[in-house]
């Protein structure tokens, strides 16, 4: 047998180009495993799982079918690999009822690292990157200033990441639409862990996959903290001792790679913006402004922490987007975030929430505050000539009120403030959507400084630790601002963070059980770092029938679907509405085989 060239249509993506017939399942020809019904499960198990664990098993079983191939040998697929995409997809061929497909038998036709094996997933992980020759003598401080593949943001990332071991690590918050990981590069004093009383700040880009200068940017700032950190820069040293940082240069990849197919000096509008279900990232989170506003009209309403609408799950959504970043939001309590040439900050949907006086005062000066700590520290947003980039913003000193500039709803600032703890700014970071490589040099230099200015916002107003009488810490505790509609919840450990412009304040905690604490505290114009402002609460006294009032968590279910949302329940729906005949043996996705005649896979019943 010799070694020939991969020409099944759904394994034409795998990260080797040659195989070998017959298989490991005995199939001798490509036309004969085109017929067989294990190809035809990896072609469709993208819909029958609705996304789930895809496109991983479809290229684990194109391992299997369509071996890899080098010197006319066959090499076997990574052992691991198998048995942990088995142990997190199992439960979503559970949930339709589908047994584990015999051909993707991790011990059968898989083999262990010792015997040689190759991982059928490294693509993904985008492991799988042609190195450029560099210079060896290449000072600490080199930042190589090009567009990155995603394969190449991958590989820097956690290159970045093992150079400064001792203060970096990276993660993955999920998978896009096609695989790739959403990866992010965290810096602090203890990667991985949240520290007590140590905020949490987040910077995500390339939302849009067309809009690349943010990823670069993030890509370029994750080099430079680590490499000044080792350097002994006093700034960079203070910002990651005294902050998580958590860089995503990428959230949607996948339109990012369409996009980088028409080339780096293109500016157009369409071409990889959206996502491979071509979905508009920044339009398709919840509109909680809608929900915001009518609450707005009800005295004593609470804005902030607004469960999800459940008419949100009736249209087209991304349904995993919406959950990785919900989770990535909500398990971390982050306190500031950015990026997306003005500065823009919320609301966004619409001039009536300023007219209504939703958006108050004291927010709008919180929101002004940060924008501006950006827009200042960047010498083309702060220039003053009208005929520059983003010169009709001038007489704004570069910033906006979103809503004030163009009018939209499902965008993800809005998202953030509305239904976590985290205050978001828009940062439009030039007015060309794809710029040339050369041009990349002097985007970051106009950028470094507002970057770090706006990390260090982080430290601005109030923080501390809610406890009970016994030092217990409390969490979800709420952090109320008189004249502010809008509270802040504390973390497992009891902490929290508030921002605020400098003024006097009264702040008061609650939680459930126990009695209101109220302080008053005021926050001095030059004070750089957050002033410590603990609470302890003692148990509330049983209050007379009489007195008790209902809350907004009880007029609004704080029921949130997102949290327990199941991606195959539709088909369960079915089955209880009564949409299963009577006595029926086989399960709904059946009729996906019913072209294979005798050759029907019955080793998917489960019975």
């Amino acid at each position: 047998a010799k070694c020939v060239d991969i020409t099944l249509s759904s394994c034409t993506d795998v990260a080797y180009t040659q195989t070998m017939y017959p298989n490991f399942l005995d199939h001798k020809t490509r036309e004969v495993i085109e017929y067989s019904s294990e190809y035809i499960l990896i072609s469709v198990l993208h819909n029958l799982l609705q996304g789930e664990c895809n496109p991983d098993l479809r290229l684990l079983g194109c391992s299997v079918l369509a071996p890899q191939c080098e010197k006319d040998k066959v090499i076997k697929p990574c052992r691991h690999v198998c048995e942990n995409l088995k142990k997190n997809c199992l439960p979503a061929f559970d949930a339709i009822d589908m047994a584990w497909p015999y051909f993707l038998d991790c011990d059968r036709f898989f083999a262990g690292e010792e015997e040689g094996c190759f991982d059928p997933l490294a693509k993904l992980r985008g492991e799988v990157v042609v190195e450029e020759d560099l210079p060896s003598d290449l000072p600490a401080t080199f930042i190589q200033f090009k567009h990155h593949s995603y394969s190449q943001m991958v590989s820097t990332l956690k290159k970045t990441a093992s150079k400064c071991s001792h203060i970096a690590t990276t993660y993955s918050i999920g998978r896009s639409f096609e695989g790739k990981d959403l990866f992010v590069i965290e810096f602090s004093t203890k990667p991985g862990h949240h520290e007590l009383l140590k905020p949490e700040f987040k910077y995500i880009g390339n939302m849009h996959g067309n809009e690349v200068v943010g990823k670069e940017l993030l890509i370029y700032l994750a080099q430079y903290l680590c490499s000044e950190y080792l350097l002994g820069n006093p700034r960079v040293q203070t910002l990651i001792n005294n902050t998580r940082i958590h860089l995503l240069p990428s959230l949607n990849p996948d339109g990012y790679e369409l996009a980088a197919e028409e080339g780096a000096g293109y500016n157009g509008w369409v071409i990889g913006r959206q996502t491979a279900q071509n979905l508009d990232l920044n339009r398709n989170f919840p509109d909680l402004t809608s929900e915001a506003y009518r609450r707005a009209e009800i005295r004593g309403a609470r804005l902030d922490h607004i469960p999800i609408p459940q008419s949100y799950w009736w249209g087209k959504i991304n349904v995993k987007n919406l959950i990785q970043i919900n989770d990535f939001c909500r398990s971390l309590l982050f306190l500031l975030s950015s990026l997306h040439v003005p500065v823009t900050f919320t609301f966004w949907v619409c001039l009536q929430f300023v007219k209504a006086n939703v958006f108050q005062t004291l927010l709008l000066q919180m929101f002004k505050m940060l924008a501006k700590a950006y827009a200042d520290a960047h010498p083309v947003i702060s220039d003053r000539s009208e005929y520059r980039c983003g010169g009709n913003f001038v007489k704004r000193g570069g910033i906006i009120n979103g809503a004030e500039w163009y009018s939209f709803t499902g965008g993800m600032a809005d998202f953030n403030y509305l239904h976590t703890n985290c205050f978001e700014v828009t940062v439009e970071v030039g007015c060309e959507k794809f710029p040339l490589e050369e041009e990349l040099f002097t985007i970051w230099h106009e950028n470094r400084d507002a970057l770090l200015n706006y990390m260090e916002m982080v430290h601005r107003g109030i923080k501390g630790i809610v406890s009970d009488k016994f030092g217990n810490p409390i969490k979800n505790a709420r952090i109320s601002v008189r004249g502010i509609q809008h509270d802040v919840t504390t973390a497992a450990d009891g902490d929290y963070w508030r921002l605020l412009p400098p003024g006097t304040y009264i702040i008061s905690a609650q939680a459930p059980g126990y009695s209101r604490v109220m302080k008053r505290v005021t926050i001095p114009a030059k004070m750089k770092q957050a002033g410590r402002v603990d609470f302890v609460l003692r148990p509330a006294e049983a209050w007379p029938n009489k007195l008790l009032r209902r809350s907004m968590e009880d007029v609004y279910d704080p029921y949130d679907p997102l949290e327990l949302f199941d991606p195959h329940a539709q088909h369960r729906q079915a089955e209880a509405r009564g949409g299963s005949p009577p006595g029926r043996e086989k399960p709904w996705w059946w009729s996906y085989f019913s072209s294979l005649g005798l050759h029907k896979p019955l080793w998917l019943l489960k019975q």
